[in-house]
């Protein structure tokens, strides 16, 4: 996790030293992360992680100061996986990039199982709302470059509103992942991918760039 380590996280209580102590620590991390996700941030106690757990809550404060800090500890290291991909525009296929970039995403998000927590957490918690704040204006100028670069190269709309556009692509992206009624198969992050590339490019550009990818291919086959 860059630079926002000690803000997120802060100083533990203690740190284990023995394989017992270090078993209990991640005994405690695996019961949260468990029922956070099946609770909720808020419905879950410090106590409940320690008794789901099979320790004292006694013990829990010993490795942590709150449930926040047990929480930011399970997501150290992770929070960039949390956050959406980055289209890339210079690309043979640019439709069939982002599907794939869209579905790993997906499969990144789901085997860590706290992105639902993190919404709740986020309207009390500065610190974290300013860290992803940032990371998603981070993400914002990079898709605003690509964009741009394919916009020199007249790949795209002549009209485009690229800020828009870009703000669009983010939240698109964003919300690519646990919508409801949203199955998680290729096919759903194909139709996403092909609204937002019918956003940047005309269809005559779109069709250019597959026979391109096409005409590459067939030479390695």
């Amino acid at each position: 996790m860059p630079d926002h380590d000690d803000l997120l996280i802060g100083e533990f209580p203690s740190l284990p030293k023995q394989e017992r102590a270090q078993q209990k620590r991640n005994a405690l991390l695996e019961s949260g992360r468990t029922l956070f996700i099946s609770n909720g941030y808020e419905q879950t106690t410090a106590k409940e992680i320690a008794a789901n757990a099979g320790v004292a809550t006694g013990t829990f404060y010993r490795y942590f100061s709150d449930k926040r800090q047990l929480l930011m500890s399970l997501l150290e290291d992770k929070l960039d996986k949390l956050l959406p991909p980055e289209p890339t525009w210079i690309s043979s296929d640019p439709e069939s990039l982002l599907a794939s970039l869209l579905e790993n995403h997906n499969k990144r998000v789901s085997e860590l199982g706290l992105s639902r927590v993190l919404p709740e957490l986020v309207l009390k918690d500065p610190g974290l709302a300013e860290f992803l704040g940032d990371a998603r204006k981070k993400i914002y100028s990079r898709i605003l470059i690509g964009l741009k670069q394919a916009e020199e190269k007249e790949l795209t709309w002549k009209d485009l509103d690229l800020d828009a556009v870009a703000w669009a692509i983010l939240v698109l992206v964003e919300n690519s992942h646990g919508n409801e009624g949203h199955s998680g198969k290729s096919e759903d992050f194909q139709e996403i991918s092909k609204v937002i590339c019918r956003m940047v490019f005309p269809p005559e550009v779109l069709n250019q760039l597959r026979n391109m990818d096409e005409t590459i291919n067939s030479k390695f086959i």
